[in-house]
């Protein structure tokens, strides 16, 4: 009797672990869902990582920064087309999870933002994100590589809100 109660107990444990390594080490209920990035070219400076942010809690929580040892600084960014113009800039005071909702990261939009990179991002290969969260704390998770024109599994995701062949292609983009 006793082995049959630590067998129970055992695949108890295995069968939890999933769930407390997908919320990370937070003491809240962010999950990181399907993070990915795409590969860089040899001497680029910057790079971005992807993915969907699903707060379980009763309460919201930001997205307060992250760091790697791919990069000298990361910063969570937006992108967006303002009068014709796309912008992109740092999320001041961080990236707001709503409660019992989700957040996607994804080219055109929100995305974490790799600057000073050490090395190329190389397709195939993957690096180790830590996310800060001001209420769920840290979580770690692995992030892999894509090929350069990779969309995440979306389209023409990259392109954000503006239309290819309209207004002379690409327009202005200016960066503060």
């Amino acid at each position: 009797m006793r082995i049959l109660s630590k067998l129970v107990f055992i695949a108890a444990l295995i069968a939890a672990a999933p769930v407390a390594f997908a919320q990370g080490t937070g003491a809240g209920k962010i999950t990181v869902e399907q993070p990915w990035a795409r590969a860089t070219p040899a001497g680029a400076m910057t790079g971005a990582a992807y993915m969907t942010l699903a707060n379980k809690a009763k309460t919201a929580d930001r997205l307060t920064g992250a760091s790697s040892d791919v990069a000298a600084k990361v910063q969570i960014h937006e992108m967006k087309v303002v009068n014709g113009v796309m912008q992109m800039r740092e999320v001041a005071g961080g990236l707001a999870i709503p409660a019992g909702g989700s957040v996607t990261l994804k080219p055109g939009s929100y995305h974490v933002m790799l600057m000073g990179l050490k090395k190329p991002l190389v397709a195939g290969q993957s690096f180790p994100l830590t996310l800060t969260f001001a209420k769920a704390g840290t979580i770690s998770v692995t992030v892999p590589v894509q090929a350069m024109g990779a969309t995440g599994g979306g389209g023409m995701s990259g392109m954000g809100g503006m239309q290819p062949g309209k207004s002379g292609g690409m327009g202005k983009m200016e960066m503060k």
